[in-house]
């Protein structure tokens, strides 16, 4: 059976267990190490992987990517017994790894973590967990299929302070909470993403191996390394990178639902050079009970109001701006949040004078001022993969919740390129009634990587 057929058969659910993924498996000892492959050199995945050293149980022994400087950086960071290669495939023959972490740019997420399920390995791969909705579903059906511990890069959901929100949000704490504002915002005004320029293929870079499932195009240095998320062939902007943890974060909280319909608005209004990511963005979802909504901001970086002094707000540019973040409007207070903390806003309690209008009493309010400081939580994230590959119990951000948070922003995306609102079919997985949002929910991947 070809490679291709296989992939397919995994998604239509067909195929049954190969004998190499089963042979792949080993039971962990309480002291044995987990052998990591590292797939994808760049930033996050030395960050991701610096963690993974970490951690006592756990070794990088292989490193991966179709880029010679980042793949030799990271064979010199691990060391001269680490192995390096330019194909992820030719890492995945290697029979003692345990585990792979895959930190590529989104469109390469889903075809290394359903051949490294099919090979037996766990997977640690970063948001959002594939490029489009299909892809998703794909990397689950594969996990499930080879009995894979696949974690995703979503790591506020080891956070103990949105343990803590989605506590006095369930608890009734807050009051009746029916609306959500999630913001990501950011002034790259006038250049964006900067002008296309006339340079050469970079020395020891596969440009054609990089694109991969993606349109063959010349090389254009806005399309790799730190400014990829700006083109649509590769991800989808600040909705599916910022977005997609704010959005998961937002799911824990709320109860895990999934919107019902969602509807967009923006477009390219100011920038010099945008790629195909607008400079606004907002989107409308509504969800059983409650509505969300998403502003993305090229123009401007001040967000959302509501700041304590003195703190410093994740990727906070100036003095009072709040760029990223999530909000929740109870009856009883608004709790501000980002990954590093929360604070909650009291509502003051209204009391009635007679013959007069409802008057606010500033020194009684509905509930009481919180405020909550958290580290990072990636490092926690790290640890509990490890744990999870050697215990094989599910991750705290398992693969299908990894892609039911990224359905979100990625329908953000589809009602902004149909300009029309979408009814979501959760349980099917289907815009219903569109075909052309429908053919959106995949892609036409190039060949030889037309694979899922």
């Amino acid at each position: 059976m070809k490679r291709r057929d296989f992939l397919k058969g995994v998604v239509q659910g067909t195929v049954a267990v190969s004998a190499s993924a089963l042979s792949a498996s080993r039971v962990f000892g309480a002291n044995q190490r987990v052998r990591i492959g590292w797939i994808g050199c760049g930033g996050r995945g030395r960050f991701v992987s610096g963690h993974m050293r970490e951690v006592p149980d756990a070794e990088i022994v292989a490193v991966c990517d179709v880029y010679e400087k980042n793949r030799l950086a990271a064979q010199q960071s691990i060391g001269e017994s680490c192995k390096a290669y330019a194909d992820f495939r030719e890492l995945l023959d290697q029979k003692d790894i345990d585990a792979v972490l895959v930190a590529t740019p989104d469109h390469w997420h889903a075809i290394p973590t359903v051949l490294s399920c099919e090979a037996g390995k766990d997977v640690y791969v970063e948001k959002p967990l594939a490029h489009n909705i299909r892809e998703g579903r794909a990397m689950v059906d594969a996990a499930r299929r080879y009995d894979r511990v696949v974690q995703t890069g979503i790591q506020q959901r080891s956070a103990a302070h949105f343990a803590q929100i989605r506590e006095i949000i369930q608890s009734g704490e807050l009051g009746k909470v029916h609306y959500v504002r999630i913001w990501n915002y950011r002034n790259v005004y006038p250049r964006g993403v900067g002008r296309p320029s006339d340079a050469e293929v970079p020395a020891g870079l596969d440009w054609d191996f990089y694109l991969g499932p993606a349109p063959s195009v010349p090389y254009d240095r806005r399309r790799f390394l730190s400014s990829f998320r700006w083109f649509f062939d590769y991800a989808g902007g600040y909705i599916t990178d910022w977005g997609t943890h704010r959005f998961d974060s937002m799911r824990q909280v709320m109860g895990e639902q999934m919107p019902r319909t969602v509807s967009a608005a923006g477009g390219q209004f100011a920038l010099e050079q945008g790629g195909d990511m607008p400079d606004i963005h907002q989107v409308t979802y509504e969800f059983p009970g409650f509505v969300v909504s998403y502003e993305a901001c090229n123009l401007n970086s001040h967000g959302m109001g509501g700041r304590t002094p003195g703190r410093k707000y994740y990727r906070m540019a100036g003095t009072d701006d709040r760029p990223n973040g999530l909000a929740f409007y109870g009856t009883n207070g608004a709790l501000f949040a980002d990954r590093i903390g929360f604070e909650i806003y009291p509502e003051p309690v209204p009391r009635r004078r007679r013959g007069e209008a409802t008057s606010r009493d500033a020194a009684k309010f509905r509930m009481e001022r919180k405020v909550a400081f958290t580290p990072d939580s990636t490092a926690l994230h790290v640890q509990n993969f490890i744990e999870c590959v050697k215990s094989r119990q599910r991750p705290v951000a398992d693969v299908e919740i990894g892609h039911r948070s990224s359905i979100v922003p990625h329908l953000g995306n589809i009602a902004y390129k149909t300009g029309r609102k979408l009814k979501w079919d959760a349980a099917k997985e289907i815009v219903t009634d569109d075909a052309e949002a429908t053919k959106l929910l995949a892609r036409e991947a190039r060949q030889p990587w037309d694979l899922i």
